[in-house]
């Protein structure tokens, strides 16, 4: 990669992307400098539209174009119901099931004390400000079961107790398709407890 510093700083700059090392990103700058296709200055348009064009939503923090975002804009979804995400790509993953027709709220992260990552630097105090409304029966807290997806959810439900909603965290358990010698004790002991009937 000594021969262009155009190139270098390319794959230096593509290596900021998860998942991309050192080879993936040379490969992905030969490839773009193979192409007949125009695919670089495509992929720089379609960069350029992410950085002008998609903000997030002033009402859930989802990813948007348009203000508030089709899922806050929709009257076909439940706006009684509130599902709060980490991140917003955790909306795209929850709306590819079909499921859930509710609104979403994303926390734009978790707690996370040692990383100085507390409650004013979520926003928490955004989606305490949507229950106020009094329109939402309902919150599903949908944070990751990690140490500090679990540490958020037990403070949100502290923080929220006061508005006088059902709050439900959704369930966790053994995946489909896997064998219970493979499953760690945690998970077991979760899906135990979040059980039901059938």
């Amino acid at each position: 990669m000594e021969s262009s510093g155009t190139v270098k700083k390319l794959a230096e700059e593509l290596q900021k992307l998860p998942g991309i090392g050192r080879k993936t990103a040379e490969r992905l700058v030969f490839a773009l400098l193979k192409s007949k296709n125009g695919m670089a200055l495509s992929l720089s348009k379609a960069l350029t539209d992410l950085y002008e064009k998609v903000k997030l939503c002033g009402i859930c923090g989802g990813i948007t174009e348009t203000e508030p975002c089709a899922i806050c804009a929709s009257t076909r979804r439940d706006p009684e119901i509130i599902c709060v995400v980490e991140q917003p790509l955790d909306i795209a993953l929850l709306e590819r099931t079909g499921t859930f027709n509710g609104t979403y709220h994303v926390l734009g992260g978790t707690l996370s004390p040692l990383d100085g990552i507390g409650p004013e630097s979520l926003r928490i105090e955004q989606l305490i400000n949507r229950l106020k409304e009094g329109k939402v029966r309902e919150v599903i807290v949908a944070t990751n079961p990690t140490t500090d997806g679990e540490a958020t959810a037990l403070y949100l439900a502290k923080a929220l107790r006061p508005c006088g909603i059902k709050i439900s965290r959704i369930a966790r358990g053994v995946p489909v398709g896997s064998d219970l010698e493979y499953v760690d004790e945690i998970t077991l002991i979760k899906s135990i407890e979040g059980r039901r009937e059938i």
